[in-house]
């Protein structure tokens, strides 16, 4: 059915399509929120200093 060398392609293929699905849900869920809302914070962190200092 298959050579050895085709079983090792296939089981290539299947660990790097499962890396990049766990590496995707890992980027989806945690990171890109963590950046963009930590971001957010600190603009909105630097927005109020510049008014508090703006007001003084």
């Amino acid at each position: 059915m298959f050579d050895f060398d085709q079983y090792l392609g296939f089981l290539a293929f299947l660990s790097i399509l499962t890396l990049g699905f766990w590496l995707m849900i890992f980027l989806l869920t945690f990171a890109i929120p963590y950046w963009v809302f930590g971001s957010a914070i600190e603009f909105f962190k630097e927005k109020l200093a510049a008014r508090k200092a703006k007001s003084k």
